[in-house]
């Protein structure tokens, strides 16, 4: 198949899935074209027929706001016609369902359209009235609706009047690139006899960074560990005041925005997530094929890739000293954290790995494209 897929190229779950499930259905040897304002996080170029397709948003006087759905769903009609689309796969669901949706409108209803929720497009944006509605008809008239939990797919099917169903698909992931053999590439050297509790995120509010370095000063104030903090964002600034509050500034590592997070996750003992929100929990999943156990906040859809007492301990999200507890326990504890690292690695390669979960993908995109099967190739223009 010839696929489109758009995708913001933050370092948030919906631009890494679908950068890895562009690079994953290339593998498989489908041709692939990316679609976004710049390249995303994820995005390494290869000899893999993966192309990427940059957004222009052209700037105006009259506009007080850049036209981005605008100048997205023009570069999607320019893609679908110049490289022969037969289907479009949109990740987060608006802007892009809706320039999705206006693209196809523009080819004459000839490319099938399908959406994947990721979270906050229905948890957050959703619940605004500025957006509820031009989300409901993006969703409505997608011809395929995903979400990455069940948790999200309930709570989407509540929130919406939705005329189609919406399909659980898992994030996934290579248990290849993410495995315990990825601390080899770490350029950091690990710490000879000492603990680290590690941490992957934007570092947005919802990831709540300040509560995981408070977390760890607490759970290791007597204890020699080490907390890396793998990632970017509004609330670095916060986090490394209160680590110098707390009095472990020198053994708070914030190592920035990284291409290979695998190596960081593998080349920790312990993954903290205390989230006050997660469709999904991607960083969760990734520590568990690293080997790592996953201590988290029980909320969204963070239950369903953590099992509970078996790859790692689940908390409720105000519940602090229960998560003080629970990873003091592991850090006193190296046999438990080999034991639930190794339950999480098996339940990472037979539940969620790529091979599992991209031909299900497939399989949607198939079945988009024989509800119309007239498709982008038809509106070629030479």
């Amino acid at each position: 198949m010839n696929i489109g897929i758009v995708c913001y190229p933050s370092y948030g779950g919906s631009g890494v899935v679908g950068t890895e499930l562009a690079m994953a259905l290339a593998r498989r040897g489908h041709r692939v074209h990316l679609i976004s304002y710049e390249p995303p996080v994820r995005y390494l170029p290869t000899d893999l027929p993966v192309t990427l397709h940059a957004v222009d948003v052209p700037q105006y006087p009259l506009f007080k706001y850049p036209p981005y759905l605008l100048a997205l769903a023009n570069k999607i009609v320019e893609v679908a016609r110049y490289q022969h689309l037969d289907v479009l796969h949109v990740h987060y669901a608006i802007p892009h369902a809706t320039a999705g949706l206006l693209a196809k409108q523009m080819l004459g209803g000839r490319l099938p359209l399908v959406t994947t929720l990721h979270g906050t497009d229905i948890t957050l944006l959703g619940a605004d009235p500025s957006f509820y509605d031009v989300i409901e008809y993006s969703m409505n008239e997608s011809d395929a609706l995903t979400a990455v939990s069940d948790a999200l797919r309930r709570e989407t099917m509540q929130r919406f009047r939705l005329r189609r169903p919406v399909e659980l698909v898992y994030n996934f992931v290579d248990p290849e690139i993410y495995s315990p053999h990825a601390r080899r590439r770490c350029p950091a050297p690990r710490p000879a006899d000492r603990a680290v509790v590690v941490h992957v995120s934007n570092f947005r509010a919802v990831k709540r960074v300040p509560l995981v370095v408070e977390v760890f000063a607490r759970a290791a104030a007597d204890l020699d560990a080490e907390l890396w903090l793998v990632g970017d964002g509004p609330d670095s600034a916060e986090a490394r005041r209160r680590a110098a509050v707390l009095g472990v500034g020198e053994r708070v590592r914030f190592w920035g925005q990284q291409d290979n997070p695998a190596a960081w996750i593998a080349s920790g003992d312990v993954m903290l997530l205390p989230s006050a929100q997660e469709a999904f929990g991607l960083a969760a999943l990734e520590a568990m094929a690293c080997g790592l156990p996953v201590v988290a906040s029980r909320v969204g859809g963070l239950p369903e890739v953590v099992s509970d007492g078996e790859t790692g301990l689940l908390f409720d999200p105000d519940d602090v000293q229960g998560m003080v507890a629970g990873l003091r326990s592991l850090l006193l504890d190296p046999a438990r954290r080999r034991t639930l690292g190794e339950a999480g690695r098996r339940r990472a390669v037979k539940q969620f790995a790529c091979r599992h979960v991209v031909p299900r993908y497939e399989e949607i995109y198939r079945r988009a494209m024989a509800r119309d099967p007239n498709t982008a190739r038809q509106d070629v223009v030479d």
